[in-house]
């Protein structure tokens, strides 16, 4: 799958957890960028996108993330 496309997918993904239509996000985007991603939401976020996708994060995965692209990069390296 293109990164694109997957980047496609966790913003729908990021729109409907945050319930935000507004969310737009980039491969540089971070938590700081965009309004209500917080400790919570960011369970949800990851769970959501793991449902999606059919994959599981380990919790080192999920930290070492800075931003949307590293999200997208280990994704994109569970569904190769």
């Amino acid at each position: 799958m293109e990164k694109s496309e997957i980047l496609k997918q966790v913003n729908d993904i990021f729109i409907d957890v945050l319930d935000n239509e507004d969310i737009v996000l980039t491969y540089e985007t971070t938590a700081d960028d965009v309004e209500d991603w917080d400790s919570l939401n960011h369970i949800q976020l990851v769970v959501a996108v793991e449902k999606k996708f059919k994959i599981r994060f380990t919790s080192q995965e999920i930290q070492s993330w800075k931003n949307v692209g590293e999200m997208l990069d280990c994704i994109a390296s569970k569904n190769a």
